[in-house]
């Protein structure tokens, strides 16, 4: 008969080959161990009675959701969320923050996981750990919200509508830094759905709160405190003027220098947010010396993180004749020509297109700086090219008609007309601007024949449609009649030499 020893022994046994079983499998293979039916082995270990097995078990889960959103949705299908859920509501507070580690691992896939997440009734759980004594907790299940939060408005509202954001507030006044940044990233993510949202935000009272985090030396917490800004600001002017009034300005301009490119990005698109709704703010943003604080960023960087300035810039010049000209004096042009030009990434050149367009646009003295550093050239080369993506060939047409639409600068369009291959719509504006300038123009007319613009306009007048015919019937009109035959295809065999005095009787007629 076994005795009373070898009986406990049995029963160690069995506790040493557990622990060996779920310390092993956190260190395997995620899709070998789940094909071998490892969910199923792991789901009764979360009711175990000895704490560290069930801890444990729950990081093995949560490497498993966190591998794939195919795994995540298995331990939705086997029901493992609504055991969780009784794991949220124990008293130990490893144990809490184990399920929390899984719930933030589902939602963070999908809508239809999050959604799962609600429906298995953990949001009031999670809400309750946020009143935690130990930061560590807190900090995962404020990262759990943030990740139900970041995929539709609708759930969202409902963490609001719970009540998550006085617990959450509460949080990010706690002196830890990873609490204050994931708390930081929830609000983020809640704000950006919506102004009623992002309203929501702003009455708790927390933008003047983080506002001052912006001098903070930890470029993590910056780069949160910024998304904040930037998701409260996008969606009105009276929440711009929110974030304005905390005292934002101009110490988000010394962002753009940081050494954390997370950090320069965030703090760009801050301003671009600001700036974007009224031309009150434009200027608020100029005087507070950011036009030059933008141009600096977008001349230093590269990639996805010049967008935010780009499109700042262009914001700011599009709302009046003079933003625009500050925009030019502070030496924009350069650095927007380079971003269309060397760019991989199409939709950044489809801002820098927008963002010229929105300079050029005003009046012609606008039109001739855009024009005489080199940009028309480059938009059609964007505009013609098949390479380049519906969105950059629209943002390219729209730019150079708005410019061509103001430009009075004669070498400008003859430059633009060389182009080997012009595409009827933006040929058309060409023409069109060739034609109301060429009666007044002497010196252009003559400038159109020596450079060979006007032997190409016969030709164009070949094959065009009657709308382009007819300007460049308009504009043979002011030149001597043998010149337009010897230029022209159809009378070349008939006339072996130009008129004389060519220069001469150009200039008079």
């Amino acid at each position: 008969m076994a005795t009373t020893r070898a009986i406990l022994q049995v029963f160690e046994n069995y506790q040493k080959a557990r622990n060996v079983f779920v310390d092993s499998c956190v260190e395997l293979n995620m899709e070998v161990l789940q094909n071998a039916g490892m969910m199923q082995l792991l789901k009764p270990m979360l009711l175990d009675y000895v704490p560290v097995i069930q801890q444990t078990a729950a990081l093995g889960l949560c490497m498993l959701a966190n591998y794939n959103e195919k795994l995540a949705e298995s331990l939705v299908t086997e029901g493992v969320l609504e055991q969780l859920v009784y794991s949220l509501n124990e008293a130990h507070r490893l144990n809490k923050k184990a399920a929390a580690c899984i719930l933030r691992a589902v939602a963070k896939h999908s809508p239809p996981l999050s959604q799962a997440v609600v429906n298995c009734g953990a949001i009031q759980p999670l809400i309750s750990i946020l009143a935690e004594f130990d930061p560590a907790v807190k900090e995962v299940a404020a990262g759990a919200c943030g990740q139900i939060a970041r995929h539709t408005p609708q759930l969202s509202q409902y963490l609001v509508d719970t009540g998550v954001i006085t617990p959450l507030f509460l949080a990010i006044q706690e002196p830890e830094l990873p609490l204050r940044r994931t708390v930081a990233s929830t609000f983020s993510e809640i704000a950006k759905h919506t102004p009623e949202l992002a309203q929501a935000v702003v009455d708790c009272g927390l933008v003047p709160f983080i506002a001052p985090l912006l001098s903070h030396l930890d470029q993590k917490l910056k780069r949160e405190v910024c998304a904040v800004l930037s998701s409260v600001a996008r969606h009105s002017t009276e929440l711009a003027q929110v974030v304005v009034a905390s005292n934002v300005f101009p110490k988000i301009f010394l962002l753009l220098k940081d050494t954390d490119p997370m950090v320069r990005r965030n703090a760009a698109t801050v301003i671009r947010e600001v700036c974007k709704h009224t031309a009150e703010l434009a200027i608020l943003v100029l005087k507070c010396g950011g036009v030059a604080a933008l141009v600096d960023n977008v001349s230093e960087v590269s990639g996805p993180e010049r967008l935010p300035g780009v499109m700042a810039l262009g914001h700011i010049a599009s709302f009046s004749d003079s933003l625009a000209s500050s925009v030019i004096s502070a030496n924009a042009l350069l650095p927007l020509l380079d971003s269309l030009t060397n760019e991989t990434e199409d939709h950044i050149k489809s801002a820098s297109a927008w963002t010229l367009g929105q300079i050029g646009k005003h009046t012609p003295v606008h039109a001739k700086a855009v024009a005489e550093v080199g940009v028309l050239p480059q938009l059609l080369y964007c505009f013609s090219s098949k390479r380049s993506s519906e969105d950059l060939q629209t943002k390219s047409n729209r730019a150079m008609s708005a410019i061509i639409n103001c430009l009075d600068h004669p070498p400008a369009l003859d430059c633009l007309l060389q182009g080997r291959y012009i595409r009827e719509p933006i040929l058309k504006y060409i023409i069109a601007k060739i034609a109301k300038l060429v009666p007044n123009d002497g010196d252009f007319r003559t400038k159109l024949v020596n450079s060979g613009s006007f032997s190409k306009l016969q030709q164009i007048q070949m094959s065009a449609s009657s709308d382009v015919k007819e300007l460049i019937e308009n504009i043979n009109k002011e030149f001597p009649t043998e010149l337009v035959h010897f230029y022209n295809p159809k009378h070349a065999t008939f006339i072996v030499a130009p008129p004389k005095n060519q220069s001469q009787n150009l200039k008079c007629a």
